[in-house]
């Protein structure tokens, strides 16, 4: 095994991918014909943070001088970005699923966009923070993440859209980190074995839900632990590292060739 250091700059923590929590509510399950009613998404960006102590979790990126405060780099949300959305012609809606949700589809005060406004709402300020932060693109962060990125998919390829930022099958599912790390798997207990405020009379807004999701999603990552070299035994005998990195970076470099195309097949 490698020795793994976590990078605290944002193109590098990731492999170039900028994580973004999505949050979608809907008229149904089937991404096909259901209804995408909600949208709301929450960048994910590394902040500092000035500490007199120790950093606020194992793995932090720390910056130390003799006479200055402990510098923290931790993965912090940002401004959410969300909107209603208009169904498309012939959508299907469960009546079900607006009693979760609490939604009134006709309700002229829910000031909700047809979807190829909204995808571009939400997509916009996306591509501008990966400008910013120098990423390649965006990776889709939820709770039953491929839930939230096969609607997205869907109204992408309803309306033509040929910008958006997303990786198209790549996600990152709090479902699995959380399953690990706390040992549960729905949001609200999650959250509450991470000591993270939830309010179940706000939940099943898309709002609400990605806010509490990117909370978490942050969480679980600002403690995940660092791996260095003197936690990794190399056996004696084994090729050191710097005599396999050219074979590895050309089978790294083989994988991301492959993806970009299937990505490209995806968006033709």
């Amino acid at each position: 095994m490698h020795p793994v250091i976590f990078s605290s700059k944002l193109s590098e923590r990731f492999r170039g991918y900028m994580p973004v929590v999505v949050d979608v509510e809907t008229g149904g399950f089937d991404f096909q014909r259901d209804a995408l009613l909600e949208i709301a998404a929450v960048p994910i960006v590394f902040q500092a943070d000035a500490n007199a102590g120790k950093p606020a979790c194992r793995g932090a990126s720390v910056s130390r001088a003799s006479s200055a405060p402990e510098i923290v780099r931790l993965l912090r949300p940002v401004q959410a970005i969300s909107t209603h959305v208009t169904p498309f012609p012939g959508a299907n809606i469960d009546p079900r699923s607006l009693e979760i949700t609490g939604i009134d589809v006709d309700n002229p005060l829910r000031g909700a966009l047809d979807e190829r406004e909204a995808l571009e709402l939400i997509f916009k300020p996306i591509r501008a923070l990966l400008k910013t932060h120098g990423c390649k693109r965006a990776i889709l962060v939820g709770h039953n993440a491929h839930f939230d990125l096969n609607f997205i998919n869907q109204a992408i390829k309803r309306t033509g859209n040929k910008r958006s930022p997303f990786h198209p099958f790549s996600v990152f599912d709090t479902v699995s980190l959380a399953g690990m790390c706390l040992g549960q798997t729905v949001l609200a207990k999650a959250l509450w074995a991470a000591g993270i405020e939830w309010n179940q009379a706000e939940a099943h807004s898309a709002l609400y839900d990605a806010e509490k999701t990117a909370e978490l999603f942050c969480y679980l990552l600002n403690r995940l632990p660092e791996i260095t070299p003197s936690d990794v035994a190399v056996p004696s005998g084994t090729v050191p590292p710097e005599q396999t990195l050219s074979a590895s970076d050309d089978e790294f470099e083989a994988a991301e060739a492959t993806e970009s195309a299937d990505a490209a097949d995806f968006v033709d």
